[in-house]
């Protein structure tokens, strides 16, 4: 389902639980991570399409995907505009930007400030947000 919408999802926290399994419902609905070199995609080099695994929303291209060397899938933009929201995350007394799905609201990772041209930023997304659509 490769849509490009913001019309929301609003599922009740049972539905998610039905819809995702254990670790991206850790991930999406309650603000979790992966460990950092472990994802499935942190070293993807495929060509393609990166969805949110809670609502197939498109949310970034191999196009703008890089080796941030963080451990995580890194990209210096989204696929489009408004398909991510972000918001102020002071958890872990640290002070990051949160990058969520503006579909279903689910967590995606957070939004760096060094990032490569032509952005200079870097959303740092865990794979168990995303599924990956290969370019055909």
């Amino acid at each position: 389902m490769n849509q490009k919408t913001t019309e929301k999802v609003v599922k009740s926290d049972e539905q998610w639980k039905q819809d995702l399994n254990p670790q991206q419902y850790h991930v999406l609905r309650e603000k979790g991570t992966d460990r950092a070199f472990t994802g499935a995609f942190y070293n993807n080099h495929d060509e393609g399409t990166y969805l949110c695994a809670g609502c197939g929303q498109e949310l970034f291209s191999s196009r703008s995907k890089y080796d941030s060397g963080s451990g995580w899938p890194s990209f210096y933009q989204p696929a489009s505009p408004g398909v991510v929201e972000l918001d102020q995350d002071n958890s872990h007394g640290m002070q990051r930007i949160e990058v969520k799905c503006a579909r279903c609201g689910g967590h995606l990772g957070h939004r760096f400030d060094d990032g490569p041209a032509p952005s200079h930023l870097r959303y740092c997304i865990n794979s168990t947000s995303l599924k990956f659509t290969p370019q055909r």
